[in-house]
């Protein structure tokens, strides 16, 4: 199916309601272009991961702003992500006259967080020995977050506490962690 702008639009209005399966369908859409258009501009994998997972965090955080008759959907997320990559070298090269790093802003608005979604229901489903060799087929970082959240059962904010993360960066994170190990699971099936 050919995904049409009413299409996105409908989601968007969905999000801005705080329907978690409307964030779902964004974040699929549009990772793969945040994530490419991140390694074009700073050539590494694992520093374009955490910039695009800042990049969902921060939009849908502000889904609300969002207005589609100023820019499509993709132009306003790419203009996040690059507005975040540029504060993020900045940072980093004051950090290197200075010997000093400042803190990111850490108060952040939940993404919604409502009944479990198809992934979660798949993710369930399987045998503990069977999840946890497809467990490890995950980067470590999405290891991580699975195993704090789903067998050491900490919530979104001891999460964020015990990584040193926003919360919003907890949630996209395990968002797709969670998406990466159903796909997995799916194609083990």
């Amino acid at each position: 199916m050919d995904i049409t702008e009413p299409h996105i639009i409908y989601h968007i209005e969905r999000a801005k309601q705080g329907n978690q399966s409307a964030f779902n369908f964004l974040l699929d859409q549009y990772w793969n272009r945040v994530f490419g258009f991140q390694v074009k501009r700073i050539q590494d994998e694992q520093e374009a991961e955490d910039i695009t997972i800042e990049t969902f965090a921060k939009a849908f955080d502000n889904i609300q702003q969002y207005d589609s008759e100023q820019a499509a959907f993709g132009t306003w997320i790419t203009a996040i992500s690059k507005n975040i990559q540029i504060d993020k070298t900045r940072k980093k090269n004051a950090a290197l006259y200075r010997n000093t790093t400042k803190n990111l802003d850490d108060d952040v608005i939940g993404i919604a967080d409502g009944a479990p979604s198809p992934e979660d229901t798949l993710i369930t489903k399987q045998q503990l020995d069977e999840l946890l060799r497809y467990i490890k087929e995950l980067k470590p970082h999405y290891q991580e977050i699975i195993n704090l959240r789903y067998f050491r059962e900490m919530s979104y904010n001891e999460i964020a506490e015990k990584l040193q993360e926003p919360l919003s960066n907890v949630k996209v994170r395990l968002l797709r962690a969670r998406k990466l190990l159903a796909e997995i699971i799916r194609n083990k099936q």
